[in-house]
Parts: structure tokens; sequence; C-alpha cells
């Protein structure tokens, strides 16, 4: 065997070795996905919480995000995007746009199991294996300025719950019981009539729940009751003028 063949030989050995340390690292050199192409959701995960940063229309920002950060959480470790396949298991400090290094931080006056900030945005939990309940899962009591109803065509705001409604959904949205989500999927449960909610925090920060009025369940796994589906199907008619 030539020196350059032994060259090769050890290089080519010690980028395995490098990739068996790190099982992301395959891809760097030259493990083929079996996607095509993959579209992430900006998304981040610490604390073994997912979190998803949202993208509300233009005309919906109203009034701008008051973000003010308080003590470090931790940092991304590792950016998926353009590295990891779609089969790639979320660890702590994965995400999926933000670059490595970039420090993930409180905001004052939130539950970091809510939302956290990363650079200038605001990032809200999306799943939480320690949450049983859409009140764990969304720990915003006192922390909500306002629901809406929005278009299923744009996603623009078209009805703006009454506070006796908002006070009444959040009382019982808090208690419903959450199911995992491939169960209900399998089960066809998140099929059908879809409505699409959003919630705006005081701090600006807004974030879609997506009902599905058939089976009266959420795209997070919380079973709506009796409660929840009156009050919802009242504001769908009085968003539609009654109708």
């Amino acid at each position: 065997m030539t020196i350059f063949r032994k060259s090769i030989f050890i290089l080519v050995f010690a980028l395995l070795l490098s990739a068996c340390s790190n099982p992301n690292s395959l891809i760097e050199i030259g493990k083929v996905c079996p996607d095509a192409e993959i579209e992430w959701v900006d998304m981040l995960m610490i604390d073994d919480i997912k979190y998803e940063h949202h993208f509300p229309e233009p005309v919906d920002e109203i009034l701008p995000l008051i973000i003010d950060k308080g003590r470090e959480l931790g940092k991304v470790t590792y950016e998926m995007a353009d590295s990891a396949c779609s089969n790639h298991k979320m660890q702590n400090g994965d995400a999926a746009f933000l670059k490595k290094g970039t420090i993930i931080y409180e905001i004052k006056g939130y539950p970091t199991s809510l939302i956290v900030a990363a650079n200038d945005d605001v990032y809200v939990a999306n799943t939480n294996k320690q949450a049983k309940a859409a009140g764990e899962l969304y720990p915003m009591d006192k922390l909500v300025k306002n629901i809406y109803i929005e278009s299923t065509e744009d996603g623009k705001r078209m009805h703006t719950f009454p506070q006796s409604s908002k006070d009444k959904f959040l009382a019982a949205f808090y208690a419903l019981k959450l199911e995992d989500v491939q169960s209900l999927i399998d089960r066809n449960k998140l099929e059908g009539t879809r409505v699409f909610l959003e919630i705006e925090l005081n701090n600006g920060t807004s974030f879609r729940q997506l009902y599905w009025s058939d089976s009266n369940t959420f795209h997070n796994g919380a079973i709506g009751n009796d409660e929840i589906k009156e009050i919802i199907h009242n504001e769908v008619l009085t968003s539609n003028g009654g109708l």
C-alpha cells in the first residue's frame, strides 16, 4: 500500500469514527437522507420541551412584541436545517434554523414552559411530554389578551372573542386532557371541519390553535368538552354574521 493510499485510508477511518461518535455528522460526510427536501418548521428544544416560532400576518401585528429577556436558559448546540434528516430525533439544544451558539433566554413575567426567546423572536411551547392537560402545556393564566377566530383561507383575524367568552373558554380549556397526537391521527380525529383560533398574549406574542369541530379535538391532543364545543360554535356563528 502506497503512502498516498495509506493516508486516504486513515482519513476515511477517522471520519467514520467521528461520525459514529456523532450520528448527526453522518450527513456531513456524504450520507444521503431518504428525503428529497425537508421543509423545517422554525423550532427549538430545551429542557425537554419543543417550541415553535409563529409568524402572524403583518396586518395582525398591531403592536410590537414586548420581549423583556431574563436569565439565560441555554444555547443552541446543533442546527438541523441542511444537516439532519427528517427522522432526526430532537434533543435539548437542537434548533431548525438558529445558529450554533445562539443563546436562549427566559422572558420575564412568563413561564419558561410556555415561551422562550432566541435572537429577538419568541418561541411558544408545542410539545411537552410532562404535560397531561392543556393548562400544563400552556400555563398562561392571566397572560392572555385576546382570542381570535382566523380565516382558514389566509389566516387573517375575522372575529374577537368577547371578554365573557374568552374567560369561559380559557377556564374550560385549561382542564382539557391531552392525548397522544399520533393516536388521534390514526383514529382520524384530526380530520373534517377546521377552525383556526389565535391566542394573543399580553406581550403581543400570538400562536394558533387548530381545532376540528367534528371530533371536538385540538391539534396538540387536547380533547374538548361540551362547553368548549358550544363556545367555539357560538363564536364561529357570530364571526359568520350569525348564519
